[in-house]
């Protein structure tokens, strides 16, 4: 079975595309913009309005906005409360720099042990994304209250929880984010992927002379990839949380949540079997008939590159384990091995059928 080039292809300009551009001109982070944008002109616009907060102040509000928009709904609230509770973490430790100041202490000394406090206030993992506040609020407190620290720290701290409020609620009505649909996608890219390193370890084990380079290059990349998709993958079972957008989106969830456990497991064997490979220049009779194991590898790739629910799952599956059959017919008997310990074709062998019984395994819990 012949190498599939358009796939490979694909899979890498996607890739190479996604490390360069990231999430810029992505319609998921446009929007996020747009909204964080609407947010903090509205929060600016009726900040004066806030009670016990004066509205020389107003500026805070757009910043309270900017510390609460997150991806998802449920990371908005979260960031929002974190980063109020580390305002007043901060407010209190400025106070405490006013009153070493009034104390006689010079300046500098007041701005040191504010500074100190903070950063190790900030420690407290409990914060959160609050912890970067904390001596920034103190900072601010210090040396911008001039001679009314209650007014400029209850106007900071109510005009900083305004905009929160603003953008925890500009993220739930306006057009809440739901990445079920972004996650599935990005699971059918490591999908490709892991097909693709596969289908090149094959070509050159048909040859007989592994590429270590490019074995080791491709499962840095599957690795690389794998970590992206695990966050993109929770961060789109987090969007679902308070979302009036996710009703009826359950079969969504449960299909990527399989997939995803069956492409986890699938990268780290494929990414294990690049691994091993790598290790030998040249494949000799413990590694079996060469052009065997590589038709079994492309068997299995095309297994795993097949789409959830295609009708050419089952065929594909029956031709992968007899791949995988002809291949282990093909090596030493054990009893004849030099080495009873070192017989890395059986390894190689067992991997492509775990990974061929992990692909077969989430196509029959798929609906």
């Amino acid at each position: 079975m012949a190498p599939s080039l358009p796939r490979r292809t694909a899979a890498q300009v996607a890739l190479g595309v996604r490390r360069a551009g990231g999430d810029v001109f992505t319609p998921r982070r446009l929007i996020l913009a747009l909204k964080t944008a609407v947010a903090a002109a509205v929060a600016w616009f009726f900040a004066p309005l806030v009670p016990f907060a004066d509205a020389d102040y107003s500026y805070y509000a757009p910043l309270g906005v900017l510390v609460s928009m997150y991806p998802t709904v449920a990371d908005s609230a979260r960031a929002g409360v974190q980063s109020l509770v580390g305002l007043a973490c901060g407010i209190a430790v400025g106070f405490g720099g006013l009153a070493i100041v009034a104390s006689g202490a010079p300046g500098i000394v007041a701005v040191g042990a504010v500074v100190l406090v903070g950063v190790a206030v900030g420690g407290i993992r409990a914060l959160g994304v609050g912890r970067d506040w904390v001596a920034l609020a103190g900072l601010f407190v210090l040396l911008l209250s001039k001679n009314d620290p209650d007014g400029f720290s209850s106007s900071y701290l109510a005009t900083m929880a305004f905009g929160v409020l603003v953008g925890v609620v500009a993220n739930y009505v306006l057009v809440p984010p739901l990445y079920l649909q972004s996650a599935r996608d990005r699971l059918s890219e490591l999908r490709a992927a892991v097909a693709t390193a596969l289908d090149r370890a094959a070509d050159s084990v048909a040859q007989g002379r592994p590429d270590a380079g490019v074995l080791r290059e491709d499962g840095e990349a599957l690795a690389e990839l794998s970590i992206a998709v695990s966050a993109d993958v929770d961060e789109a079972s987090r969007s679902e949380r308070a979302n009036i957008r996710a009703r009826g989106v359950g079969g969504v969830h449960d299909e990527n949540a399989q997939r995803w456990w069956g492409l986890e497991r699938a990268t780290y064997l494929a990414r294990d079997l690049l691994d091993v490979l790598a290790q030998h220049e040249r494949l000799d009779e413990r590694h079996g008939d060469p052009q065997a194991l590589a038709t079994a590898m492309r068997s299995v790739a095309d297994l795993l590159a097949t789409p959830p629910g295609d009708a050419e799952t089952g065929a594909r599956t029956d031709a992968a384990w007899r791949d995988i059959d002809a291949y282990g017919a093909s090596l030493p008997a054990p009893d004849e091995a030099t080495d009873t310990h070192d017989q890395p074709g059986l390894w190689l062998a067992a991997t492509l059928g775990r990974m061929t019984d992990i692909s077969r395994r989430v196509s029959d819990a798929l609906p």
